[in-house]
Formats: structure tokens, sequence, C-alpha cells
């Protein structure tokens, strides 16, 4: 048995497995998408797929490490020059360096085409989040059913006679929506639903809310007014009237970022004027 070996087997087989959590985790529902829906893949949570990258990262680390000593010969080799002298800046080594600090730089000044891989993964996680619903707000699913009925304005006791009569088990009012959830093997948004009244199941045009809803920044400006139905010219007039430039197509993060602002000052011209439009109608 050769440590040496066994090394590069374990850097190969690490690698092979974080490569694989790396592309889950890249395509991984928001974590409050995911808690609220209780997103699993393969029967594993998004905090499962985390944790198994993160420890499997640092195996891949540490036999990395443990291979480049093995081998740092051979790695010596690649740093020297014709002459067979050492250099650190040899031609290879530059083109390698400047490979990673374009990717590195690229990515935190958002330059195309390497934020185009950050853009694409926050599309596929927007869209999840299309699929499987937003939270009320955030970490909603660890409040207990008393807090949540509560910030829901929802009555406690109707809300356990609605739970009861669509057949789901509650043992206490400090249970929170996810540990009923889980008895029940439901999604904490399932067990919301089951807590509303039928008539309100289906409440028709969304309104915006007092604040921002969980994922609002990342929502372009023509997502949000198709899904409140607030008339998009309206909104970017209204922005322009405050000195706020943008397109439909930028996300709210975006707009806030490009006018020096927050994301909450864009939200609340937005939700003024949207209430505006809906007064006169």
């Amino acid at each position: 048995m050769k440590l040496r070996k066994i090394t590069s087997l374990t850097a190969l087989l690490s690698f092979t497995i974080l490569m694989l959590t790396s592309i889950i985790l890249y395509i991984v529902p928001h974590g409050r998408v995911a808690y609220w829906s209780n997103w699993q893949l393969w029967g594993l949570s998004k905090d499962q797929w985390g944790n198994i990258h993160l420890n499997i990262g640092i195996l891949f680390l540490i036999s990395i490490f443990l291979h480049i000593y093995y081998n740092w010969k051979p790695i010596l080799s690649y740093l020297k020059n014709q002459a067979r002298q050492l250099k650190i800046f040899t031609k290879d080594f530059n083109l390698a360096l400047i490979l990673t600090l374009f990717v590195a730089l690229g990515t935190y000044y958002e330059i195309p085409p390497v934020i185009w891989l950050i853009d694409g993964s926050s599309a596929i996680k927007d869209s999840a989040a299309l699929k499987y619903g937003e939270p009320p707000y955030g970490h909603a699913e660890l409040s207990s059913l008393k807090s949540f009925s509560a910030k829901m304005q929802l009555d406690l006791e109707n809300s356990l006679q609605h739970l009861r009569n669509n057949g789901i088990t509650v043992n206490s009012e400090k249970q929170t929506i996810k540990e009923i959830a889980s008895l029940n093997k439901k999604t904490p948004q399932q067990i919301y639903l089951a807590m509303q009244p039928a008539e309100t199941k289906n409440p028709g045009i969304p309104t915006l809310p007092d604040n921002p809803p969980p994922g609002f920044g990342n929502q372009s400006l023509a997502e949000i007014c198709e899904k409140y139905h607030l008339n998009t010219d309206h909104i970017l007039k209204a922005l322009l009237r405050e000195n706020i430039s943008t397109e439909p197509s930028m996300s709210i993060r975006m707009i806030a970022g490009q006018n020096n602002i927050s994301p909450f000052d864009v939200y609340l011209v937005i939700k003024t004027e949207g209430g505006k439009r809906k007064t006169e109608g």
C-alpha cells in the first residue's frame, strides 16, 4: 500500500464528487425557496448537499496538498526554462495566471463571459422560485404555528381547524411549520395553504406588501410588473421622475446599484405608483 497512490486516487475521487455537488449547488433553488418547498434531489436536501460539498472540498484540498508534496519535483520542472533554470514567471505560468485572474476579476467586476455563469445560476434559481413558490417571509418554516398565524393575520383556532379538516396532525401550537410538515410528510408551503379558508387559497391578483417580499431584488422589473399586474410604462415613468434610470429587463438590485440607491428605495416607488393606479382603476 503506497500513500502516494492513495493520495492521487483520493484527489481524483474527491474532485469527481466535488464537481457533482458544484453542479447541484449551481442549480439548487435559493435557500428560502428550498426550505419552504422542502426541496430535495436524490433524497438529499439543500443543506445536506452543501455539507457534502464542504467536507469533500476539505478532503480534496488535503489530498491536493499531499499530491503537491509527493510530486514537487515534476511541478518544479514546470517552472524551469529551456536552460533548466528555475523561473516562476515562465510563459506557461503567465498564461495560467492570466486565465485565473481573468476569471477572478471578471467575476468581481461582472465582466462577460464570466458573469454569464452567475447569471445562468440566478436564472435557474429564479425559475425554481416561480415553480415552488416563495415563503411569505424569510425562514417562515421555522416559526411556530402560533407566531406564524399571528404574522399572517390568521386566526389560530380557525387555522387549527382547517389543518385538521385537511387531515393534518398538529400536536401543539408551539410546533414549527417545518415540524408539522415533517410529521405529516408535506412541505411547509402545503401546510400554509391548508391553514387558509378555501375562499382565500386563490386570492386572484396579488398585491405588493408593505415590505419587499423574499427574492424581490433578484427579479426583473418586467417580471414584477407581470406578477402584480402593473403597467410597465407607468412604472418606468414613475422611476424616471425620481431620477432612477432603468430598463424592464434589469433586476431591482441592478437598478439600485446603477443609481446608487437601495433596492428598498426602488420598491417604494413601484409600490407607490402601483397603489395609485389601482386606486384610480
